[in-house]
């Protein structure tokens, strides 16, 4: 009588990888990325941009920063969760982009960010300032 086992603690996919990559090279591979989720919000003349990055070791693995006009967030995920005691572990990676564009007039000076419970926080300060309509008077005649 021979036994089934479900499941290893091996990597039942090591092995198809391994070949994967013998055969077609690593850069030929898709880049596993993920678009985290993003709302933008106005305080006042500030906009509030709240970034979920949950699982994210924000001070080593993200990046803000202003690119020509744009603010760009960009980094990497790498989550790893082990049942030990089922023998089973989960790795969740990939790169991520997200990039938002600013007002000509905003610099890097007035964009602060902080992280909290899995939200990167990031605020532009001045983003609506002069940004209210302004009416015009319409006359009449020539």
């Amino acid at each position: 009588m021979s036994a089934l086992t479900l499941w290893t603690r091996r990597d039942p996919f090591a092995e198809f990888d391994a070949l994967v990559r013998a055969t077609f090279g690593r850069t030929t591979l898709p880049v596993r990325e993920f678009s985290p989720a993003a709302e933008i919000s106005r305080d006042g003349e500030d906009a509030l941009v709240r970034v979920e990055l949950p699982g994210v070791d924000a001070e080593n693995d993200v990046t803000v920063e202003v690119d020509r006009g744009r603010l760009v967030v960009r980094g990497e995920r790498r989550d790893e969760q082990e049942d030990a005691e089922r023998g089973l572990r989960e790795v969740r990676y990939g790169s991520f982009r997200r990039s938002f564009a600013l007002p000509a007039r905003v610099t890097a000076d007035a964009i602060s960010a902080s992280y909290d419970a899995g939200v990167l926080n990031i605020r532009v300060a001045g983003a609506y300032a002069g940004t209210e309509p302004q009416k015009i008077a319409i006359t009449s005649g020539v």
